[in-house]
């Protein structure tokens, strides 16, 4: 089961406009880029999340899928508690491949607190 719809980025534009603008937050297996998205409204979109895997990660893609179904899947476990209004590309560095879900939701949870996405939590809560 994958992300609800409205938290993808589905437009290679949007990637790219995270990319260039974005801020970058690493951990050993994790790239983590941030765009905030300024609307005026009251209520802020939700945010936005986008995975990307590279061929220099596997050259497998059975491999490629099960790191971003693994990525998606933690994601999915920390929706409530993720601040709105962002835009978020998760990219899996070359040497992740022998990583297990544990690791993927405990390296997310360190750069969503870095990043000040998840409010309200210390470091020790999660760790």
């Amino acid at each position: 089961m994958g992300l609800p719809k409205v938290h993808r980025l589905k437009n290679p534009k949007e990637f790219q406009a995270v990319y260039k603008r974005g801020q970058r937050y690493k951990s050993s297996h994790l790239l983590m880029r941030v765009l905030s998205t300024n609307h005026q409204t009251s209520t802020p979109p939700p945010t936005q999340f986008g995975i990307s895997v590279s061929q220099k990660v596997s050259k497998k893609a059975v491999v490629r899928n099960r790191l971003k179904r693994q990525i998606k899947a933690a994601i999915r476990s920390l929706l409530p508690i993720i601040s709105p209004g962002l835009k978020v590309v998760i990219t899996v560095r070359h040497h992740g491949s022998e990583c297990n879900y544990e690791h993927f939701l405990r390296e997310l949870k360190q750069l969503l607190i870095k990043s000040n996405i998840i409010y309200g939590h210390t470091r020790e809560y999660f760790l």
